[in-house]
C-alpha cells in the first residue's frame, strides 16, 4: 500500500510562488513514477508534470513548462512541484499521484491541496 500526503497548497497573488510537497510512505519510493495533477471547479482532473523514477525524465502540461518544476528527493521519499509565476487559471486542488514504473496508470492518489491565485 502507497499513501500519499500533500501539503505546501496556499493563497498567492498572481505572479508568486509556491512550492507543493508530497510525502510517501508505504512502499519503496524509488520504484514509483510520480505525477501531479489538478482540478478546477467544473472541470475534469488534468495532468500537470511528472517525473520518471531517477527523476531525469519530467515532464509538463503545455501550458505550465517554464513556469513549474517537478522533482524528487528519493532519500526523502517526497516530490516536490515548484510552482512560478502562478497565474488566476492555475487556481485547483493539486493532487500527487503514484505509478508502479511498469504500468501507465496512477494507482494511488494523494488528499489534494488547494492552491488559489488571486488577480
Amino acid at each position: 500500500q502507497v499513501q500519499l500526503v500533500e501539503s505546501g497548497g496556499g493563497l498567492v497573488q498572481a505572479g508568486g510562488s509556491l512550492r507543493l510537497s508530497c510525502a510517501a510512505s508505504g512502499r519503496t519510493f524509488n520504484n514509483l513514477h510520480m505525477g501531479w495533477f489538478r482540478q478546477a471547479p467544473g472541470t475534469e482532473r488534468e495532468f500537470v508534470a511528472s517525473i520518471s523514477r531517477s527523476g531525469d525524465g519530467t515532464y509538463y502540461k503545455t501550458s505550465v513548462k517554464g513556469r513549474f518544476t517537478i522533482s524528487r528527493d528519493n532519500a526523502k521519499n517526497t516530490l516536490y512541484l515548484q510552482m512560478n509565476s502562478l497565474k488566476p487559471e492555475d487556481t485547483a486542488v493539486y493532487y500527487c499521484a503514484a505509478r508502479m514504473a511498469t504500468i501507465l496508470k496512477y494507482d494511488y492518489w494523494g488528499q489534494g491541496t488547494q492552491v488559489t491565485v488571486s488577480s
